[in-house]
């Protein structure tokens, strides 16, 4: 076992353990509550979906406590009902994650219950009929739902139908309806791996107790083969794209324009995230929602949202309309997009977006489920454990040459991606 500790650093100022299996344990002690946070992340999102079963590791996510080798569904709603505890069990691109806050009393039996639901799931056939029939159901609201079918109209775009950013996370409805017990115990076993596992544990327990807890859970976990993810390179359009997807029974229409960027661990992410904050989140939607919301009046909401990630992530400009001002949304958003490229943004931007997201931090890390949540994410990036720290210093090194440089060199009218789905066509 090896341990790494920062008490002498202000923040956060975690502690991290690595256990012999591979399993990683970050602790902080807070007396906030008498409560404690628990997430627990592995590396096993979507990109670990077969090409032949897209939405595995969706379903495995709806599935994987309904039963354990030695708990039926009904025992681990007991257990949790009992204690007042609401799991919450999502997926992303690269992460699986099981999150939930108990009382410091019940932190030793929760975790307990976590790590069986993570190590041995039984997905008993009956639980996963259910199951696949509830996201059949999810499916079939997303293919009404113009938000959604923008979005991932655009992902696909963006990246390719084929390309694990490209693809539809939560399947198809005939990818969910092929998906067996056999097919998910196997994506299991080749993805649920000790070395995969992140648990990060805040509250009002001890740092050492945590970590003796964690070990006591996770540290006697043996599985050991790991199926690795190959990740294809990201496309870059060389050319502006616009599609439309015709939903006429709809009363609004959505718009998704995007282009992808940059990697998270790319030294320019910082001014990369400040341009954007300027672009389409401070206030109410940056410069995209004082110009098409608040001074022409023809968006319901408008705004943007920064991705960075493994791969390149995406930049997406998300806006409802009425079918009636589609082009004319098109055309401001790609006024700013242009004002950006060539002109920047002012160093009163820079400066007040900067005191907003510094300002915003300890908003963050106000409960315990946040300050999880942060070092959750600083753990899979590998952000350091005195990031927190670091990030204002950070935040406050960037440049109005640096955000240039980044709004020139990746958003480009002539380079966008656009969908368009609701009551409109071309």
């Amino acid at each position: 076992m090896t341990t790494s500790a920062t008490h002498q650093v202000r923040g956060l100022a975690p502690s991290r353990v690595q256990l012999p299996n591979g399993s990683t344990v970050v602790a902080k002690e807070t007396r906030k509550t008498p409560a404690v946070s628990i997430n627990v992340a592995i590396r096993a999102g979507s990109i670990c979906d077969p090409a032949d079963a897209l939405g595995a590791t969706y379903v495995l996510s709806r599935v994987i406590d309904r039963g354990t080798a030695t708990r039926s569904a009904d025992a681990i709603a007991e257990e949790l009902d009992g204690r007042g505890v609401s799991l919450t069990i999502s997926v992303t691109r690269h992460l699986f994650s099981l999150v939930c806050t108990c009382l410091a009393d019940d932190f030793e039996s929760v975790l307990a219950l976590i790590g069986d639901i993570v190590k041995s799931p039984s997905i008993p056939n009956e639980e996963l009929a259910v199951r696949k029939g509830e996201v059949v159901t999810v499916l079939r609201q997303d293919e009404d739902n113009p938000a959604v079918r923008a979005l991932e109209r655009l992902m696909s775009l963006l990246y390719g139908p084929d390309h694990p950013y490209g693809r539809r996370s939560k399947g198809t409805i005939e990818s969910v309806e092929s998906l067996t017990r056999s097919r998910l115990q196997d994506l299991h076993s080749a993805h649920f791996v000790p070395s995969a596992l992140t648990a990060v544990i805040v509250g009002d327990i001890d740092a050492i107790r945590i970590v003796d807890v964690a070990s006591s859970v996770f540290g006697s976990w043996n599985a050991t083969t790991v199926r690795p993810v190959l990740l294809p390179p990201v496309p870059h359009a060389t050319e502006r794209r616009r599609i439309t997807i015709p939903m006429m029974n709809k009363s609004q229409t959505e718009l998704a324009y995007g282009f992808t960027t940059i990697t998270r661990d790319d030294p320019q992410y910082y001014p990369f995230w400040l341009m954007n904050n300027v672009f389409g989140q401070y206030a109410l939607g940056g410069r995209l929602g004082d110009n098409i919301r608040e001074r022409q009046g023809m968006a319901y909401h408008v705004s943007s949202t920064f991705d960075a990630n493994i791969l390149p992530g995406p930049l997406v400009v998300r806006a409802g309309v009425n079918a009636t001002n589609v082009d004319r949304a098109i055309t401001a958003i790609d006024q700013e997009v242009t004002a950006l490229h060539r002109e920047g943004i002012t160093a009163r931007e820079l400066t007040e977006s900067r005191q907003y997201m510094i300002g915003s931090m300890p908003r963050q890390l106000e409960t315990n489920a946040g300050i999880a949540q942060f070092l959750q994410t600083a753990e899979f990036f590998n952000l350091g454990l005195d990031y927190d720290v670091r990030l204002p210093e950070l935040l406050g090194a960037v440049s109005l040459e640096e955000v240039h440089a980044m709004a020139q060199r990746y958003l480009d009218v002539s380079r966008a991606s656009i969908v368009i789905a609701g009551p409109y066509s071309e």
